[in-house]
């Protein structure tokens, strides 16, 4: 779960070598800008939301390490980044920080007045989020809202416009990222503890695997719905079906919830979040 020292400092600070995170907010941010277009968004968004994706994500684990920089040295699936490691300062961190939400800056003032307004918004909470974890144990609400803060800022893109509908696809993206990044923090439950930081996994504590179930059964009911409100046909919902399986699949490999276990089933949500984005844009193209 660590990644290989051999990779350049700079690609793991900015985990350009593990690639999940990225996956994880490309999937939710390609099923928004799908739903905006009604299955055609211009390439052009295509493109800036897609490279957006990259850079944001890549500033989000920057300003996260740099957040934990007194930490990760305590905890074994991050003792070896960067930072803690010594290779690379705190303050060239931030310098990298500014400069990857530089460039995100120069993508979003690609699109239009009120998607350059939302990217703000956006920005300032994904800034916001790594510095979470000292004060509440809901620092996972704050990573969902910042995760699916690309819903608003999609439709903005490609309608210009903020429909009533585009919140149910928000708060399913909301409960999913919380629900895979609780298994992310099981991985590290006993770590955290010993060191103060709060995690939903803590707060959820024995309930934990109840409770991202329900989550779960709230991210696919959600997403239900939004199939309904944006009149999707027969392959949608199977793709949502298929979604559901791996949840069930999820809960089955984290019983025992070992931290390899755990980290397997954060994986899998790579599969939900691509699944669906098939099953939605092939229904599109027939539909």
């Amino acid at each position: 779960m660590t990644s290989p020292i051999t990779a350049s400092p700079w690609l793991r600070l900015m985990r350009l070598d593990r690639p999940i995170g990225t996956y994880l907010l490309l999937w939710p941010t390609l099923w928004a800008l799908w739903f905006a277009s009604e299955g055609s968004p211009k390439f052009s968004n295509q493109l800036i939301f897609t490279l957006g994706v990259v850079v944001m994500r890549a500033a989000g684990c920057v300003i996260n390490d740099y957040a934990d920089r007194h930490v990760d040295g305590s905890v074994e699936r991050t003792k070896n980044r960067p930072i803690p490691a010594g290779e690379i300062s705190a303050r060239a961190a931030l310098r990298l920080f500014f400069g990857l939400m530089t460039m995100a800056l120069v993508l979003v003032l690609l699109t239009n007045q009120l998607t350059i307004i939302l990217a703000f918004g956006g920005a300032a909470v994904a800034a916001l989020y790594p510095f979470l974890k000292r004060f509440t144990n809901l620092p996972q609400l704050g990573l969902g809202i910042a995760w699916a803060w690309s819903t608003p800022m999609a439709f903005a893109a490609e309608t210009n416009g903020l429909p009533l509908e585009l919140w149910v696809v928000f708060a399913a993206i909301v409960f999913w990222t919380i629900a895979f990044d609780t298994y992310y923090a099981m991985v590290d439950r006993n770590d955290d503890l010993q060191i103060g930081i709060k995690s939903t996994a803590i707060l959820f504590g024995k309930y934990d695997l109840l409770i991202i179930g329900l989550l779960q059964v709230a991210v696919l009911a959600l997403l239900v719905w939004a199939g309904l409100l944006f009149d999707r046909g027969a392959i949608y919902f199977i793709g949502l079906a298929v979604a559901a399986a791996y949840f069930i699949n999820q809960h089955l490999i984290s019983r025992s919830r070992d931290r390899e276990a755990c980290f397997a089933a954060f994986l899998n949500n790579h599969r939900v979040g691509m699944v669906i984005f098939i099953a939605l844009a092939t229904d599109y193209l027939i539909h």
